[in-house]
């Protein structure tokens, strides 16, 4: 991310696997952005050494201003956050609430089981196809960046639900 120039937004969080993400951004040169709700900083151990870390009220404007300053996401191997914080973003995407593409790192097959899941409930007529397309599976870290910027999408003004207020 930065030899890209890409600046990494997410929840500003010093553990786990985004903790290392964010530390690898920092030392590399790029900038980390990070949104923690009041009372999580203690909690998920905020990261102290970020580019910028902002607090916000809860997790429903975390979430709203991640989205805001980020230009796509992508859902690394997690738990239940990261599982809601993509069916969140997906679904905003097919509500027209963002255009920004959305991908999952899909080391050694982690997302295959949600992805199978997705692809049933296609055809089974709960997904429609466009819609099922919205998640993009990438299998490789070399390739986050090229894929999501490649569906890139130019926005010339804010998106429904995710202006300044």
């Amino acid at each position: 991310m930065a030899q890209s120039g890409v600046r990494l937004v997410y929840g500003g969080g010093s553990v786990g696997l985004m903790g290392v993400v964010a530390d690898s951004v920092l030392a590399h040169g790029g900038e980390a952005f990070g949104v923690i709700p009041k009372g999580l900083f203690t909690t998920e151990i905020g990261h102290p050494g970020l580019t910028e870390l902002v607090e916000v009220g809860s997790m429903h404007e975390r979430k709203a201003l991640m989205a805001s300053e980020a230009d796509a996401f992508v859902a690394l191997p997690g738990g239940l956050g990261t599982l809601e914080e993509l069916a969140e973003i997906a679904t905003w995407s097919q509500l027209g609430i963002h255009a920004k593409p959305v991908g999952v790192l899909d080391i050694d097959g982690f997302w295959q089981p949600l992805l199978q899941f997705l692809d049933s409930a296609g055809d089974a007529g709960f997904i429609r196809p466009q819609h099922r397309e919205i998640i993009l599976r990438i299998t490789d870290v070399d390739d986050v960046i090229p894929v999501l910027s490649s569906k890139a999408v130019s926005v010339a003004e804010p998106l429904l639900g995710l202006e300044e207020s």
